[in-house]
């Protein structure tokens, strides 16, 4: 039942044929977890919080960055170094008394399980291909529909999946929009793309209106099908998806242990103390090689060094000595670990990776260096 308060709160809902008193009670006695408190899961949190769905998880474990704040907008720069999913909750809170459940561990294979058990509907808004996976084989385990969403640059998509009509019909999982991951070295970078601010945002809100659908049953939910859209041309398409039954059939849950960047040997990796003494020693030997963008490179660099962007290194291989030691650096070290990987197979013997990048090189051994 709605108290006074609540009635008053929501008439707005209320109001509306669709929903109703009926209807927003069954948004009080729901519950919904959110994997992901940042640029998907704020604008998701903060309106299905709005919405009155009584029960709510937050799983992250990360904390706040000044980064973050680009567009993740439910925090503010009080909250740097903060738990995310602690600092949503508090601020959360302020706007609607709901019940939250905060989760600051990372989601894994030995804790999904449990956790999304308890929830009614499952919202993907993580960043990386083995969360989108693991979460996808829990929700088809446990049999709970899952809200996907994702990010990239310009570009969104949302999808509802996993989710059973009247009828006993069940839609697509995840595995049935991407069968298997990327092989290492083709994903994108998780964590150095570029993002519009706003558009997460937008994505996210997609989400949480797909939820809304599902709990108050009303609508036609994105089930079957990919919706994506473009925030340079504003425009939208949706694509139609087959559920492959055999996607249907996971009893377990499996390995998940793959990234966005390849695996480098550790013959192949250097740490930025060790280049700072070979810098210091001998540097007729060495060569750094920067494989950012112009436009970081323009922002900071280390002295004397050959910036040739990543996906400009196949034309320009030339350019790059195979008789001396090549140290191959980008901001974290993730970009440069698959450059390492494609000089190696074209012959250049005397390549290393650089550990965590210039950002590692600006927090240990240079200050003045002005990471981004």
């Amino acid at each position: 039942m709605l108290n006074k308060e609540e009635v008053q709160r929501y008439r707005r809902h209320i109001s509306l044929a669709e929903v109703g008193i009926n209807g927003q009670e069954k948004l009080k006695n729901a519950s919904v977890l959110v994997i992901g408190a940042g640029g998907l899961g704020c604008p998701c949190l903060q309106y299905l919080s709005a919405a009155g769905v009584g029960t709510i998880g937050i799983v992250d474990f990360d904390t706040v960055d000044l980064s973050n704040l680009q567009r993740q907008i439910l925090y503010t720069t009080a909250d740097l170094g903060k738990n995310k999913a602690e600092a949503a909750a508090a601020r959360l809170t302020q706007s609607n008394p709901n019940t939250f459940n905060v989760y600051t561990s990372a989601l894994t294979k030995e804790n999904a399980l449990d956790i999304i058990a308890t929830y009614d509907i499952i919202v993907d808004g993580s960043d990386n291909f083995a969360t989108r996976y693991l979460v996808n084989d829990a929700c088809v385990i446990l049999n709970k529909p899952l809200v996907f969403g994702s990010i990239f640059k310009f570009d969104g998509q949302v999808a509802v999946l996993n989710h059973t009509t009247t009828e006993g019909k069940k839609g697509p999982t995840y595995r049935c929009l991407f069968p298997e991951p990327l092989a290492q070295g083709e994903m994108p970078s998780c964590s150095e793309t570029g993002v519009l601010g706003v558009l997460p945002g937008i994505i996210g809100c997609i989400q949480a209106n797909e939820v809304l659908k599902l709990i108050l049953h009303i609508g036609e939910p994105l089930s079957g099908k990919l919706y994506t859209f473009d925030a340079l041309s504003m425009q939208s398409t949706v694509f139609s998806v087959e559920a492959d039954p055999n996607n249907h059939a996971l009893t377990h849950l499996g390995d998940y242990d793959f990234h966005c960047e390849p695996t480098i040997a550790l013959a192949d990796r250097i740490d930025v103390r060790t280049l700072k003494k070979l810098l210091d020693t001998n540097t007729n030997d060495l060569v750094l090689l920067d494989v950012r963008e112009d436009y970081e490179y323009a922002l900071c660099k280390l002295e004397n060094a050959l910036h040739i962007p990543m996906n400009s290194i196949p034309q320009h291989l030339n350019a790059i000595p195979k008789d001396k030691n090549v140290v191959v650096y980008c901001h974290h070290g993730m970009r440069s670990a698959s450059i390492v990987h494609f000089l190696k197979s074209n012959g250049f013997d005397k390549v290393s990776n650089l550990e965590g990048g210039i950002h590692s090189w600006a927090q240990e051994i240079d200050e003045s260096v002005a990471v981004y």
